[in-house]
């Protein structure tokens, strides 16, 4: 919430709080093939979801962005999808990791593969986003990563400093020089910095760089292999997923 108040303040934009309601969890079927409705528990979850509302409404009364709250039937993806349709950015979070630290699955992952905006995926543990600090653009000259680059630029305007990485040999047909030309021509100014893969993995090198960094924020491009091989076999953006301390701005 606070980064996207922040968001809203630098660009003067309007935010649209979704609240989401899979109102169709109450419906059961009986071992007869009946159906019948929950209709307590569904009342219950109908007046938490108006608190909910009103105490989001109430706090949002004393900001100095244009906002409004909505109240969405469905699950959490499909709402956000059908959202984010005339957005120009969703905002979701990663949710909390475990006692090792590593974060499941979360609806960004699903989100940046569905709808044809960027999504910005926020750590619980991070503190809002930071406009002017770095930022870290992951490069292999993918299109997802151009994907991103591009939806990433109005974001990166403030930016102290903007360092594309890439590890190893880009393995797409877009050169990072061309990736920095278009910065360049949108007044971001980066530079790039090219990291031998060695014997650690590429999303390795990432999270290193990242530590030394302290980027407020990971610019990348989402499943650049195919979403079953990153869930079989491991991947950087299932990784940064996981393990990422700054804001990901993912883009498929």
């Amino acid at each position: 919430m606070e980064s996207a108040l922040s968001i809203g303040r630098r660009f003067r934009s309007h935010l649209s709080f979704l609240i989401s309601s899979p109102y169709q969890q109450f419906i059961a079927a009986d071992p007869f093939g009946g159906m019948y409705l929950a209709k307590e528990q569904l009342a219950q979850a109908q007046l938490a979801d108006a608190d909910l509302e009103r105490r989001l409404s109430a706090e949002l009364e004393r900001e100095d962005v244009p906002w409004d709250v909505a109240i969405a039937d469905g699950d959490a993806l499909s709402a956000m999808t059908l959202g984010a349709t005339l957005a120009d950015l969703a905002i979701v979070s990663l949710g909390a990791g475990d006692r090792h630290g590593l974060r499941t699955p979360t609806i960004a992952a699903d989100l940046a593969l569905t709808v044809p905006i960027p999504v910005l995926a926020m750590p619980v543990d991070a503190p809002p986003i930071d406009l002017d600090a770095p930022v870290m653009v992951a490069w292999n000259g993918s299109p997802q990563a151009a994907s991103a680059l591009r939806a990433g630029v109005p974001l990166m305007g403030d930016a102290r400093q903007v360092i594309l990485v890439s590890v190893g040999e880009d393995d797409g047909r877009i050169a990072a020089e061309d990736a920095l030309l278009y910065m360049s021509r949108h007044g971001v100014h980066g530079e790039w910095r090219r990291e031998s893969k060695g014997v650690d993995t590429a999303e390795e090198v990432l999270e290193r760089i990242a530590a030394e960094i302290e980027p407020g924020l990971i610019v990348m491009g989402a499943y650049g292999r195919a979403r079953l091989r990153e869930t079989l076999f491991g991947g950087v953006t299932r990784y940064l997923l996981e393990v990422a301390r700054a804001p990901l701005l993912l883009a498929h």
